[in-house]
């Protein structure tokens, strides 16, 4: 692992500290990265959403009722 060295206000620091001592984490260290997990997570989830939104809107606007788009949705869900 690369280290690194940063900065943190007082009272980013003192939650990072509060997390350890209630051991939701070993160290600083590895609260950070789950941090830094959790970000990039989000990130890829944000832009699967804008992906599916541009397709969507690049499809156009649907005959379809609401029930048949929720049924068509579970049936790709059930079975890819």
């Amino acid at each position: 692992m690369t280290r690194q060295s940063i900065s943190l206000t007082y009272q980013n620091d003192e939650w990072l500290k509060n997390q350890v001592e209630e051991e939701e984490f070993s160290s600083k260290s590895e609260a950070i990265n789950h941090l830094i997990r959790q970000a990039r997570t989000q990130e890829q989830y944000f832009e699967f959403v804008r992906n599916k939104i541009e397709l969507a809107e690049q499809r156009g606007m649907s005959n379809k009722s609401k029930e048949e788009i929720l049924a068509e949705i579970k049936k790709n869900v059930l079975h890819g």
